[in-house]
């Protein structure tokens, strides 16, 4: 499950079809002397830069703390409440973060544990910062449980662009926290549901950094 490569996995089919179109065209510019043909090239080249950019895979060093819940996504804080209604079938605090094309979409657990339920729902492609995508948008989410019995869920969710969610773990699998579970392309967002009694440590507008930015602390 792991990925370790300077790209998530999940880019390479891009990366080569996107520099494959450009060295096509570069070399059919090169051959004909064609300005014409060199347009479309520089465009297939600065597309190539954006996939490039886009599935960057960086490594990441979660806290030393074992109680610290990191965040799952790189992005921006869009929603810090309680809620009554939750996958997790209890009131549960709720952190949303919107990730936009420029952050790193690949994923992490938030906690070390193990996968005791999965799902998937088939949906819309609302904006994914507006509030009904949690409920209404396309989305897939898995619930951990920790080794101290604390139940969590994070839940990938599509946006208007994003059109494709890749969970990796199944159920009954082991994650560690920090470690990469999954990616969502191209702008999209994930839910976090912890424990009521949690206090939130960031607030609607702060930005996240995947496997590193602490949301909580449990018990």
């Amino acid at each position: 499950m792991n990925n370790n490569g300077f790209f998530a996995r999940e880019g390479y089919p891009f990366i080569l079809y996107s520099s494959g179109l450009t060295l096509l065209l570069a070399f059919a510019a090169w051959k004909l002397c064609s300005l014409i043909l060199a347009l479309p090239a520089a465009g297939a080249f600065l597309l190539t830069l954006f996939i490039l950019y886009f599935f960057r895979n960086p490594e990441r060093l979660p806290p030393t703390d074992k109680r610290t819940v990191v965040a799952p996504a790189d992005g921006l804080v869009v929603v810090v409440d309680r809620v009554p209604e939750t996958p997790l079938g209890t009131e549960a605090l709720k952190i949303s973060i919107f990730m936009s094309v420029f952050n790193v979409h690949v994923n992490r657990a938030p906690v070390s544990g193990k996968v005791i339920d999965k799902f998937y729902h088939r949906g819309k492609f609302y904006d994914a910062r507006h509030g009904k995508a949690s409920f209404e948008n396309e989305r897939c989410g898995i619930i951990l449980e920790t080794d101290k019995g604390a139940r969590l869920a994070v839940v990938q969710i599509a946006g208007l662009i994003a059109r494709r969610i890749v969970t990796y773990p199944v159920v009954g699998e082991l994650l560690v926290r920090g470690e990469r579970y999954g990616l969502i392309r191209f702008g999209s967002r994930l839910d976090v549901y912890l424990p009521v009694a949690m206090e939130p440590l960031v607030k609607v507008g702060d930005t996240t950094v995947a496997g590193e930015t602490v949301l909580g602390l449990l018990g």
